[in-house]
């Protein structure tokens, strides 16, 4: 019987397959299973990403709406309910006073910090029932990641 192998570039269209089938699947996975984990009520896995995304500077609602993938009347229902809690403030551009920009208070800040705190500290907990050959694995494919989110970064920005 003759024996079949696979060539390097066969076996690399079926590992960019698995990634790409699985990856963002999972991913999204993990983060609603460590937000149920953390969910105090106080904050919605949405509302933590909009303030997460308001930390690096005031964006207008269009932006927000293309960052989360989100229609914009959603969009802007969710501002309008960070603002009533006082996390959020709308704002003019002194040169054009027709833009509106969203800025994260001081008390959203603080809210954003502590639903991290809480996120990051059931993240580690679950962490370390991995061995440590999965950890190592683990933080390798977390450093490719990374690079590869700066990557598409850096080509959506051009």
């Amino acid at each position: 019987m003759p024996t079949t192998s696979v060539t390097p570039e066969v076996e690399r269209g079926r590992r960019v397959d698995y990634i790409a089938e699985h990856l963002p699947s999972r991913a999204g996975v993990l983060v609603r299973l460590l937000v149920k984990q953390v969910r105090t009520g106080e904050i919605s896995r949405t509302e933590m990403e909009v303030l997460s995304i308001l930390r690096e500077g005031p964006r207008r609602i269009t932006e927000l709406t293309d960052l989360e993938g989100i229609a914009q009347p959603t969009m802007t229902l969710l501002v309008k309910r960070l603002e009533e809690k006082g996390w959020v403030q709308r704002g003019g551009l002194p040169d054009d006073g027709r833009v509106v920009m969203i800025s994260l208070t001081e008390a959203g800040g603080a809210a954003q910090q502590r639903f991290r705190a809480e996120f990051l500290a059931a993240m580690r907990t679950d962490l370390q029932e991995l061995s440590d050959q999965q950890l190592t694995a683990l933080s390798g494919a977390t450093e490719t990641l990374s690079s590869f989110v700066d990557d598409l970064q850096q080509r959506a920005g051009r």
